[in-house]
């Protein structure tokens, strides 16, 4: 495989906006709901920002442990990763924001903070937000 060659791809659609539906590949079927605070009725569904935030939490949960084997970690606990994603009114525009709630049972604060800092650099979704979405890394005992 040569660098820069893509190694996976998936297609999702959405129907209907925020108060539609999303569908893709490998069986994926949310219906969506806009909340209140955003003038919907707060029905029964997810938002693109709740979607956003799983993904964002696997995809880092997948890089600590990356981190964790390439540097020969000693085995830990089960982490635990828990993203947040919200929209602030920007003028007339939205603005993303994150933060990633991180639990580590069985490293020192320090190692913590290592396995944190190395998979900040090689995330997808980390990378991608870097300079353009505020994250907020919060490590939890």
């Amino acid at each position: 495989m040569t660098q820069n060659e893509t190694l996976f791809e998936t297609t999702s659609s959405a129907h209907g906006g925020r108060a539609g539906h999303v569908e893709g590949e490998g069986g994926l079927n949310v219906r969506l709901a806009v909340p209140e605070a955003m003038g919907g009725d707060g029905g029964e569904g997810s938002t693109p920002e709740g979607l956003f935030a799983a993904a964002l939490a696997a995809c880092f949960a997948s890089a600590m442990g990356a981190v964790a084997r390439a540097e020969n970690y000693p085995e830990f606990g089960d982490m635990e990763v828990s993203a947040t994603a919200g929209l602030s009114l920007d003028g007339e525009a939205h603005t993303l924001h994150a933060a990633l709630d991180i639990k580590l049972p069985g490293l020192s604060r320090e190692q913590a903070r290592h396995l944190v800092d190395g998979a900040k650099d090689i995330c997808a979704y980390t990378r991608a937000l870097k300079g353009n979405v505020d994250v907020d890394y919060r490590l939890h005992d």
